[in-house]
């Protein structure tokens, strides 16, 4: 029998405790573990960098909702990004990376990684011909994010999947903005899939941490060793926190959508609003492509205002229910100016965002509160 993904979020690697039988996995607070003997491991474990059970479990739960052969679980969103990219790049590789990309890949990529020689190029993901002219012999990976952020741009998974594997080259998606819930890129021909868990799987706002899932085992097993070698790993209370969160993903999911339908509606009809971006919009340009990959469109809306810059900013000042704050994902909305936050450290670059874009979170919270609060925000 296959399970459901609400019953593999609360279930898989997660089996009651055979000491106790409680039903939430301990928090394994220890860093070594008494062996059987030299060399003799119980259960696998000898130090909680190399694995911890908590960590374990939700390792396993993370692999089983996005249909992987093998989940990591990182300090950090970017933690995990370093680490597959220098296990599966070496200096003077290629990678293709999307044009609008969280300003934190970005920056890893420009300032971290090519110093250690790994070249870069931003491209319009959505334009198969662009991605097809822009791979050489050296790419090693095509990096997707779909949706976007801050632009919320949808590239079709199984069309790039079937152009970087022609290539020779990885495809890895950022399935930060989706979650595993809405939107499934190891089935559609992914090779790795890359999480913040900080923003949606953990849902609350109180846990950073990242992940890998790799469609592989063998790419899975080489990802572990590094993850080991580099160390930065998850800890045993930041991974309870995460699966805590993981548990109630589809409930959440579907409230986020439910409520950001509804905003959209009302940023369609305000006169000083100039653009709304939303994948679920029919005249969005990757409607169709989302539409089909996506089970729903997602939480995440992004809208330009009239008056500029300082028009935008006050906008997010003014905004009281929605909480001015950099992150996303969590069960509170959330409202910030890309341009002077997350998206800081891609000005002057191509990735710039635009001037007058807010980007919000929006969150479970009733949704007359959430509308009366933007309303009284944009004036």
């Amino acid at each position: 029998m296959t399970n459901g993904f609400e019953t593999l979020a609360i279930h898989a690697g997660q089996e009651p405790d055979p000491l106790t039988g409680a039903v939430v996995p301990p928090i394994y607070a220890t860093s070594t573990y008494k062996q059987d003997g030299v060399g003799g491991l119980r259960s696998g474990y000898e130090y909680s960098r190399s694995a911890n059970p908590t960590r374990t479990a939700l390792e396993e739960a993370l692999a089983a909702v996005e249909g992987g052969a093998r989940g990591l679980a990182f300090a950090s969103g970017l933690a995990a990004e370093d680490t597959l990219l220098r296990t599966v790049c070496k200096p003077q590789d290629h990678v293709i990376i999307p044009n609008d990309a969280y300003g934190g890949t970005y920056r890893l990529f420009a300032k971290v990684n090519s110093r250690w020689d790994l070249h870069f190029d931003p491209v319009p993901l959505g334009d198969l011909d662009a991605v097809a002219s822009a791979m050489t012999q050296k790419t090693r990976v095509v990096w997707v994010e779909t949706p976007t952020n801050p632009l919320l741009g949808i590239a079709d998974i199984a069309a790039l999947a079937q152009l970087a594997h022609d290539n020779g080259s990885l495809l890895v998606v950022d399935n930060t903005f989706a979650s595993p819930y809405l939107q499934q890129p190891l089935a559609l021909g992914a090779d790795v899939v890359v999480h913040s868990t900080t923003k949606y799987v953990g849902g609350h706002s109180d846990v950073v941490g990242g992940a890998l899932i790799a469609a592989d085992r063998g790419l899975g097993d080489e990802l572990a060793y590094h993850q080991n070698a580099m160390g930065a790993v998850a800890g045993p209370f930041d991974s309870w926190l995460t699966l805590r969160g993981l548990k109630t993903l589809g409930v959440r999911m579907d409230r986020h959508c439910d409520n950001a339908e509804r905003v959209v509606d009302l940023l369609l009809a305000h006169p000083r609003v100039t653009q709304v971006l939303y994948p679920g919009l029919e005249e969005h340009p990757g409607h169709e492509a989302a539409a089909k990959q996506m089970k729903r469109f997602g939480g995440m809306v992004s809208f330009r205002v009239e008056g500029g810059e300082e028009a935008a900013v006050e906008v997010c000042n003014r905004a009281e229910l929605f909480t001015l704050g950099e992150s996303l994902g969590g069960v509170e909305s959330l409202i910030e100016h890309p341009g002077r936050m997350t998206h800081a450290s891609a000005a002057g670059s191509p990735l710039e965002v635009p001037a007058d874009l807010v980007r919000l979170s929006v969150g479970i919270e009733t949704i007359d509160d959430l509308l009366a609060d933007l309303t009284r925000a944009l004036g």
